[in-house]
């Protein structure tokens, strides 16, 4: 049963930062190819400040998203400097850069990674060692910033950000300050991946500079565009399907890969709007 709600929590926590991702990508048209470095960020915020002596969830897992938004605005200010594929390359690097700078950290592990010696603290008559306790404030985390990334995205800022992605040229004349617009999302994409990172760590009891590694961040692209492109729920739906499926995949053959990637062409062939857009297609169906 435990593996089960394990499990459970790491889809979410997954679903968590491929939905921050979605925010910018979706959302705001930043091809960033290095949202895992934000996560890996958050994660070795909670790292240090647990081998500081400090236990308590209100300190980490704010501190993890307040460190991981500031260096996503110090790479961003560099970053949305540029566009293209400069600006993936750019995203890149700067996640590379962290990946190795976690890898040089020998007081964390260093390229071994690092095992937290106790889950954060909490109060209020919650025992977050308890992975029950544990699960559902994960749950109650994720849902309610998953209702403010949808309001966020319907409130004039997320329609100016996507009035930006659709022609930025057009939003610039119009007076929008497109820069700070974007900076902004950009951060707040950062602090809740950071927030994930956190929460991973915890959860698991560890984290390894693989965390941050290109690849994840490459995975995390995929499954927002699995899930859908700019739609609410299209980092969780992408999240939660990759996952069950590389977790099912997994009992049956080491060659897991062949089969996700078959679905990944299937979706760009007939589903090019992503799974999350399916039901709201059938909806129309039905209504008609």
């Amino acid at each position: 049963m435990e593996f089960y709600i394990g499990f459970v929590r790491r889809v979410l926590i997954v679903a968590l930062a491929a939905a921050s991702l979605n925010f910018i990508l979706g959302f705001g048209g930043m091809v960033a190819l290095g949202h895992a470095g934000f996560i890996g960020v958050g994660a070795y915020t909670v790292v240090a400040l647990s081998d500081a002596g400090f236990a308590s969830a209100w300190l980490l897992w704010p501190a993890a998203a307040v460190v991981a938004g500031l260096v996503a605005a110090l790479i961003g200010t560099v970053a949305l400097r540029t566009r293209g594929v400069y600006f993936i390359m750019t995203t890149l690097a700067f996640a590379q850069m962290l990946y190795f700078v976690a890898v040089s950290l020998r007081n964390y592990g260093g390229d071994d990674g690092y095992t937290l010696p106790a889950r954060p603290t909490l109060g209020l008559g919650i025992d977050l060692g308890n992975e029950t306790h544990f699960y559902w404030l994960v749950l109650a985390l994720v849902a309610l910033l998953l209702a403010w990334m949808q309001r966020a995205t319907r409130s004039r800022f997320g329609h100016a950000l996507m009035g930006i992605r659709d022609n930025e040229v057009r939003m610039r004349a119009l007076g929008y300050p497109v820069f700070r617009i974007q900076l902004a999302a950009f951060a707040i994409a950062g602090a809740i991946a950071g927030l994930a990172g956190a929460l991973l760590a915890g959860g698991n009891g560890f984290i390894s500079p693989g965390a941050m590694h290109w690849t994840q961040s490459a995975t995390l692209v995929v499954m927002v565009v699995i899930g859908g492109l700019g739609r609410s729920w299209g980092g969780p739906v992408g999240a939660a399907v990759w996952l069950v499926l590389e977790e099912v995949l997994k009992q049956y053959t080491d060659h897991w890969h062949l089969p996700l990637g078959l679905l990944l062409i299937a979706v760009a062939l007939w589903a090019p709007k992503g799974l999350a857009a399916l039901s709201r297609g059938k909806k129309k169906v039905a209504a008609s």
